[in-house]
């Protein structure tokens, strides 16, 4: 194995660097071929039960592009099983689940999370990648409260939210007993994965954009406050991603996590000049990467002028990798990236 490649934990801890190291979001799946392949005959849900196989998957973006990081090749419903939610992925449609939380009973029949037991394949698929294959950080991850809550409140994806915002005003009881319970299973989960050798967490709350300002500080705040101050007795990197989430940017820089991801609507300018003092990460809109190439240099050189000169930055999506886009773009940007700020 070649030498370790730790340029991108400095980065996130606002260490200068060499260069600005990137990942992508998304980067293991729908683009790639060899993937494409594979679900021909593997689910989702196959594949990371499968340690051997779901090392391979996550380890594939690192040898193809050249990126400084590679992430666990998993979902967010992947430690909901075990607490009892009965969850299906559906091509086209996302995750369905069949037994939603309605009532604070409800929340009551979920499980603990038992890490090394329920989810030991994930953990065995950390140390494949961590102690025999990767010569860069594996970065772990979970889904936020808010976002997983929003599943098993609605039983699937949404758009207005209506029953997950019905349930914070009008029940709060139940409300703060879910966030509660889910708080628990992410500290468990996450510290699980960096025992097991992930050298950075991810926290994915995509939808939580959703809420305003407002409600975030009141309903949602306190748990990712405990979450994150649980995961800072682990010394390694924790990021915040949320899409749509401008407005709860403040919000998000003064939680106790080191680096927070941005989507494409807020450049890196404008997140520092209305006060983010964490290191940030982002922010090319993934639909740029079905462009010219003379558009995506053009627009991933403005990003990077942002955010090249001052510590504490990586670059990355803005959101995940759309299946359209060529796998020799994600490559030939890599190389752009590595490249233009090695100058």
């Amino acid at each position: 194995m070649a030498e370790f490649n730790d340029t991108i934990l400095r980065a996130y801890r606002g260490e200068k660097t060499d260069y600005t190291p990137l990942w992508f979001m998304r980067q293991a799946g729908r683009s790639q071929p060899e993937y494409r392949k594979l679900k021909e005959k593997y689910s989702l849900f196959e594949i990371t039960h499968q340690p051997e196989l779901c090392a391979y998957v996550t380890e594939l973006p690192v040898v193809n592009y050249n990126t400084d990081a590679a992430i666990l090749y998993k979902d967010i419903m992947s430690p909901l099983p075990p607490m009892g939610v009965d969850v299906e992925i559906k091509k086209g449609v996302g995750p369905v689940i069949y037994n939603p939380i309605q009532t604070k009973a409800d929340v009551d029949r979920l499980d603990d999370l038992n890490p090394e037991e329920d989810v030991s394949y994930v953990l065995e698929t950390i140390r494949i990648l961590t102690e025999e294959k990767l010569n860069v950080p594996l970065i772990g991850f979970s889904g936020a409260p808010f976002t997983l809550a929003s599943y098993m409140i609605e039983g699937g994806p949404s758009k207005q939210y209506n029953k997950t915002k019905a349930m914070m005003y009008g029940d709060p009881e139940t409300w703060f007993a879910l966030m509660d319970k889910l708080g628990d299973m992410i500290i468990t989960y996450t510290k699980a994965q960096i025992r097991s050798g992930a050298k950075a967490i991810q926290i994915f709350d995509s939808w939580v954009g959703a809420v305003s300002a407002q409600d975030y500080r009141v309903f949602i705040k306190p748990v990712m406050e405990k979450i994150f101050n649980a995961l800072k007795e682990e010394e390694v990197p924790t990021i915040l991603f949320g899409i749509g989430a401008n407005h709860l940017l403040l919000e998000f820089n003064s939680l106790p996590c080191t680096t927070v991801g941005l989507d494409w609507r807020t450049s890196i300018t404008d997140a520092r000049e209305m006060g983010m003092t964490s290191s940030l990460q982002g922010n090319l809109d993934p639909a740029v990467l079905l462009a010219d190439w003379d558009v995506i240099e053009s627009r991933t050189k403005a990003i990077l002028d942002q955010g090249k000169d001052i510590p504490g930055y990586v670059f990355n999506l803005g959101h995940g990798v759309f299946p359209e886009v060529q796998p020799e773009t994600l490559q030939r940007l890599a190389a752009f990236v590595h490249d233009y700020t090695s100058k």
